[in-house]
């Protein structure tokens, strides 16, 4: 029995012990004075796993890939001061990418607040907008009614952090010294008659104090006038960005809406659709090269656009959309959020993305037709487009950014997880990481772009991995948070970076500001000279500069199957890799302007399309 001393550790043991019973699984702590009884109370619970972390920038990024990666809530724990602040940049991207986070901070409590106290700033809403809830926690306190409190709290704030759209929680909690518990010995216990048994021990059974449930918005074509809508749609495209969870059916439901429709879907790589619809011939996935040759773009006009998920990655794909703005164009978005910095969209339809391909491709389109060779011209260019795309590569021997997507795809093995970094990386990877069969996952931090805690997100992402984890990033990124490495050491993780090391920021020579080379490499380029090899000994990682394809080939063989942290250092020149990317862009300029891709000029390969075939090929199947 907890002894009235220990009023703070019977709250705050009843506040994790009800996180337990909704199924929270992981926890990171930053050490720290303040907060010693909330680290205490998750380590005396024994049921949350407890990942600790010296850096809370590092730690916070690490909590983020974790939830990314399961797709579940994951707490992060600090202490009063600037160590909460230091969690802001991963809040930030949490709450853009809808990634479930639960910040718990310790604070000051009133009166030591606004006095000079150290380590106390204003953590009210530290946050601002980028919670989805946050909450100035009552002082602790071992009465029936704020155990109640705090455990109905508990299963508010992993309700709030999985909400529509899924976000991040602030809980502060301020709390008084003594910080740790205090023996009390030859004290009688008070009274257990008059204590509400449920509100300090919880309910029976391991059940949740209470349980939020959340009903997916569903759809169907109620108002004629958006059907209508969709049968004058003959040129339409499926347009699926990134999206932070995968809706369970939602893969099969928008292939078959494809294929009813006729219509291609252009998926962004971190769209999670690019290896499931492998094989349906639908996906095409290398449309940012040839959506920058403006014949294809006039020849490929739409008249109605389908949207799932954030804005994509692809520049080329969102001056298409802009190009062709008298398309139709309908946002599907299950949360509260308006994924639309294009301002093209004539319906945002808050609804369930799988029910809404259920109920559309059900729906009784009486008077839809598909466009005759509109899905084949997609292909077709696609098609070509990656022959001259191969082509080009299989001739460059030097070391090249964009091959080293293209060299990665059949290196990674079924089951492996792919963490591509922002700035180049993530453009390489979109045009030059060849889709196949085998399951792939691709995750990044696409919700602010950021390049900072790119480390921490994968490695916290290969925590609740099971298959090989690679992460590509650039320099730039890698010294951004080196700190992140100390992770790996700590917890024995299995990963596998390769450093794209052009020395600078690559992205920059791509941009107008390489037109002023008067102060271009000082202010842009900011070349920086480091040799990571020093850090790689630092943390205990295992690291290799390779110096032709031949080395990096066997370099990532022999770190997918190897333990511990492998760094593949990659050094290319950033002047070379500018003139390289446009030496394929116009190689591809070459391949398709020798070929007209009208749709009327091409035919439809013969398979299941059109509603009445693809009902009576079983789409009650799921």
């Amino acid at each position: 029995m907890r002894e009235p001393e220990n009023a703070t550790y019977a709250y705050l043991d009843a506040f994790v012990d009800e996180l337990a019973r909704h199924k929270l699984e992981n926890v990171v702590i930053c050490p720290g004075s303040r907060s010693t009884p909330l680290t205490y109370a998750f380590a005396r619970n024994g049921n949350i796993r407890l990942w600790m972390q010296l850096d809370e920038r590092s730690a916070s990024f690490f909590a983020l890939g974790m939830a990314k990666a399961s797709q579940r809530p994951v707490a992060i724990v600090c202490t009063s001061g600037t160590a909460a602040a230091n969690f802001f940049p991963a809040v930030v991207e949490a709450h853009q990418a809808r990634v479930p986070l639960l910040v718990l901070t310790a604070d000051r409590p009133a009166e030591l607040r606004g006095n000079g106290a150290p380590q106390a700033i204003d953590q009210l809403r530290l946050y601002g907008n980028y919670t989805r809830w946050f909450v100035e926690m009552a002082l602790p306190e071992a009465s029936d009614e704020v155990l109640a409190y705090v455990r109905t709290t508990a299963g508010r704030a992993i309700a709030s952090a999985q909400g529509a759209p899924a976000g991040v929680v602030h809980l502060n909690f301020p709390l008084r010294e003594p910080l740790v518990p205090i023996a009390v010995s030859g004290q009688p216990m008070p009274s257990i008659e008059k204590r509400d048994l449920v509100a300090w021990y919880g309910r029976p059974d391991g059940k949740p104090y209470v349980t939020g449930t959340r009903q997916s918005r569903k759809w169907s074509f109620e108002h004629k006038n958006l059907l209508t809508d969709l049968e004058k749609a003959s040129r339409g495209v499926i347009i699926c960005g990134p999206m932070s969870t995968n809706p369970p059916g939602f893969s099969r439901a928008v292939n078959r809406l494809a294929q009813c429709m006729g219509w291609p879907v252009l998926a962004d790589p971190l769209s999670g659709l690019r290896g499931d619809l492998k094989k349906s011939g639908l996906v095409i996935d290398n449309y940012d090269a040839f959506l920058r040759d403006g014949n294809i773009v006039e020849q490929l006009a739409p008249d109605f656009v389908l949207r799932f998920g954030a804005i994509p990655t692809s520049k080329p794909l969102l001056l298409f959309l802009k190009k062709h703005s008298q398309a139709e164009t309908w946002l599907v978005d299950e949360g509260d959020g308006w994924e639309d910095p294009t301002a093209l969209a004539a319906q945002v339809i808050q609804a369930d993305p799988t029910a809404f391909c259920e109920a559309a491709t059900l729906s009784d389109l009486e008077h839809f037709t598909p466009a005759s060779g509109w899905l084949q011209s997609w292909r077709t260019i696609a098609q070509d487009t990656a022959q001259a795309i191969d082509q080009k590569l299989a001739a460059c021997e030097e070391l090249s950014e964009a091959k080293v997507f293209a060299e990665l795809s059949p290196l990674l093995p079924d089951g492996a997880m792919l963490y591509i970094g922002n700035s180049m990386p993530i453009r390489d990877a979109d045009t030059f990481f060849r889709s196949s069969s085998r399951q792939i996952r691709l995750l990044g931090n696409r919700g602010a772009n950021g390049i900072d805690g790119i480390i921490s997100s994968a490695l916290g992402a290969s925590a609740v991995t099971t298959g090989p984890t690679v992460l590509v990033l650039g320099d730039i990124s890698f010294y951004h948070d080196m700190n992140g490495l100390l992770a790996a050491k700590l917890h024995k993780l299995n990963v596998t970076i390769i450093v794209l090391n052009n020395d600078g920021g690559g992205i920059f020579s791509f941009l107008p500001q390489a037109n002023y080379p008067d102060s271009f490499e000082e202010l842009f380029g900011t070349p920086h000279g480091l040799d990571f090899r020093h850090a790689a000994s630092l943390y205990g990682a295992n690291w290799k500069r390779v110096k032709d394809w031949e080395q990096f080939r066997a370099a990532v063989q022999n770190a997918t199957q190897t333990d511990g942290l492998k760094i593949i250092e990659v050094p290319t020149d950033r002047a070379r890799n500018v003139t390289q990317h446009r030496e394929i862009w116009a190689a591809v300029y070459a391949k398709l302007s020798a070929i007209s891709y009208q749709p009327s000029a091409i035919e439809d390969e013969a398979e299941p399309d059109g509603l009445a075939s693809l009902v009576a090929g079983g789409v009650a199947e799921n």
